[in-house]
């Protein structure tokens, strides 16, 4: 049944009530206040109302949507432009449950050239950051990644030392030079301009712009046979030739195409795959599939325009055109906002009318429904042993039902400092990571307490979803999604000890019939239970105890990745502090500039001395303490 205004309680008519006639973006969130879904408008009014018409609910996914709205909220910009740009900001912040999302976006990895280094190196990045480096990707493999590099090293032999500053007069080079995988520059071997104009070559390739390296570097190779430097010209003549035999393995699909992306979409029963062509200089340089969630319902220009925001709003480089299969409605937006993006340079979105085009389009289509094909049969594979796994555990430990979510707890730190505790879901035998949490531990200090530290975080969590379900229901209450759910067992890292402390904290709660809990020790791999004496030993190819290991594996991961930042911002923070000249005001206009100490360390002299009280001598004296 449609969920229309008249029905709705007194505070949501009031909001709808109270909607300007503005562009800007809504949030509609849940009775946890939850942010649910994200939208845009040219008119707020209009398009949130519209919701609430029994003609917008005809498809289920909107109806369901409708039906969860026990909030809203919005924000009014200035333009159309302005609330595209908002839209994608918030969808990234909140990752809402009914939005059309890139699977794990911002988490592909990509090649990053430190351009702004005197001697630049090359790295993998999860994250590009505004550093004056150079990005390239994103790819959807590591392994692939790696693979590039390894071709790239061959080819143009980096630096991957942490070494801070090179005068060219080591005595001696590492081993990665006699290797044929450095240009050494530490003793000299290469000069600064020679090695930033190879790095720049490498970025060229990357760009698939490999004639005009080649004949760079054939003009090279014959000056330096010239001047009788055979060593120099050799190598040129080896790198010239590898860098040939990667560019026979390139397709040519076009002798006149410009710079593009070609996209096409496959879908198939709720799931969506989109495939992206990468052509430069009328070859086709990689290609790489994007998986899209919550495309259920939502039609395929929809699907499209939604994958073109996420995607170009991370994307290093734009691409003069991108081919579509087919129309968007907000081509026109999303070209304005690309174009934007690349400072003024023309980018088209077109859907191909010659054949060359469409036939680039249908292949990538091909191999949108291929690769969907694989990625089900082996998504189906992965639900089935997830399936059995989980019912595998409730007959090990005899549960009433299987633990559809799953919490394992862990504790990271050095001799007692910079203690953290973990928590991580596993629903349905998944890792949900938006549910992660941590928690800085308040109340062990100078020393090393597993016990009692185990005893904060459970309590701590039990205490928020007590409170969580004395708001429920409460107008306009936040509630962290994370807690508002009790497990169907809770996974503690340890043994008996740990174990006793978590019962305790259950029956503290009275929750001890509600929540099962066991701890797993790491080093028999032994299960232990409440009310069991002896351990339970497990087959060591039993699915129910692989699925244990690996939820005690992520929390222990998770809590070292948690401490490591939590040490290396105290670190931060006590360099910070010994520098002269540095007190606590200019900290405080740092950390307000920045946002984090990491933002501070990551910052350039240029950056750090446009904070209001520091000036250049003062902010390379940050810099070195920080370095």
């Amino acid at each position: 049944m449609a969920r229309t205004k008249d029905s709705l309680p007194t505070h949501l008519q009031q909001l709808l009530n109270a909607l300007p006639e503005r562009p800007g973006c809504y949030l509609f969130k849940d009775e946890q206040g939850e942010v649910i879904y994200v939208g845009k408008a040219v008119n707020l009014r209009n398009r949130v109302r519209s919701y609430f018409h029994a003609s917008a609910q005809q498809h289920p996914k909107t109806r369901r949507l409708v039906q969860r709205i026990a909030d809203l909220e919005w924000i009014v910009v200035g333009s159309e432009l302005e609330a595209l740009i908002l839209e994608m900001q918030l969808i990234k912040r909140h990752r809402p449950r009914y939005n059309v999302r890139l699977k794990d976006d911002k988490r592909y990895p990509y090649i990053k050239v430190h351009w702004a280094d005197p001697f630049p190196k090359v790295s993998v990045t999860r994250q590009p950051v505004k550093d004056g480096s150079r990005y390239y990707g994103p790819y959807t493999s590591v392994w692939a990644v790696h693979q590039t590099l390894d071709v790239l090293r061959r080819i143009f032999p980096y630096l991957t030392c942490n070494r801070s500053t090179i005068t060219g007069q080591d005595e001696r080079a590492c081993l990665y030079y006699d290797l044929g995988l450095c240009a050494a520059p530490c003793i000299g071997a290469i000069s600064q301009e020679d090695y930033r104009q190879m790095i720049e070559h490498l970025c060229q390739f990357l760009e698939g712009r490999t004639e005009p390296v080649i004949r760079r570097l054939e003009t090279e190779m014959r000056e330096a046979a010239a001047v009788l430097g055979f060593e120099r010209a050799a190598r040129l003549r080896d790198q010239i030739r590898a860098i040939r035999e990667v560019v026979q393995k390139q397709r040519v699909v076009s002798q006149k195409m410009l710079d593009s992306d070609v996209l096409a979409l496959a879908r198939d029963d709720g799931e969506a795959v989109v495939q992206v062509f990468f052509i430069r200089g009328g070859k086709l340089i990689g290609h790489e599939h994007f998986v899209l969630e919550n495309t259920e319902g939502v039609p395929d220009e929809e699907v499209l325009a939604d994958f073109l925001k996420q995607f170009y709003e991370s994307h290093a480089a734009l691409p003069r055109q991108v081919l579509l299969p087919h129309e968007v409605e907000e081509a026109r937006l999303i070209t304005q906002w690309l174009r934007q993006r690349g400072r003024g340079e023309r980018v088209e979105i077109v859907v191909p009318q010659d054949e060359e085009q469409q036939a680039l389009v249908a292949l990538a289509a091909q191999n949108a429904a291929e690769t969907l094909r694989v990625l089900r049969a082996r998504w189906e594979a992965e639900k089935h042993r997830q399936t059995e796994a989980l019912a595998a555990l409730q007959e090990a430990l005899d549960l009433e039902r299987p633990p559809n979510r799953i919490e394992g707890y862990d504790i990271s730190n050095l001799q007692g400092t910079a203690i953290v505790g973990s928590m991580v879901v596993f629903e349905q035998g998944v890792p949900n990571k938006r549910l992660y949490r941590r928690f800085n531990i308040r109340s062990v200090v100078g020393h090393p307490d597993d016990f009692a530290s185990m005893e904060e975080v459970l309590t701590r969590r039990f205490r928020r979803w007590q409170g969580a379900q004395a708001r429920v229901g409460a107008p306009g209450a936040k509630l962290d999604p994370a807690f508002g759910r009790l497990p169907d067992l809770l996974l503690i890292d340890g043994g008996k000890g740990q174990l006793a402390r978590a019962v305790q904290v259950l029956e503290r709660f009275g929750l001890q019939e509600r929540v099962a809990v066991v701890s797993l020790a790491k080093r028999e791999e032994e299960v232990f239970l409440p009310a069991r004496p002896a351990p339970l030993k497990l087959p060591r190819d039993h699915a129910g105890l692989f699925l244990l290991q690996r939820v005690r594996d992520e929390a222990h991961r998770f809590a070292v990745a948690g401490h490591r930042a939590r040490r290396q911002r105290q670190n931060l923070r006590s360099l910070l502090e010994e520098v002269p000249g540095v007190g606590p005001k200019r900290r405080q206009a740092l950390l307000a500039r920045f946002g984090s100490l990491e933002a501070i360390r990551r910052a350039s002299v240029e950056e750090l001395a446009q904070v209001r009280g520091i000036s250049q001598a003062l902010a390379r004296q940050i810099k070195q303490a920080l370095e």
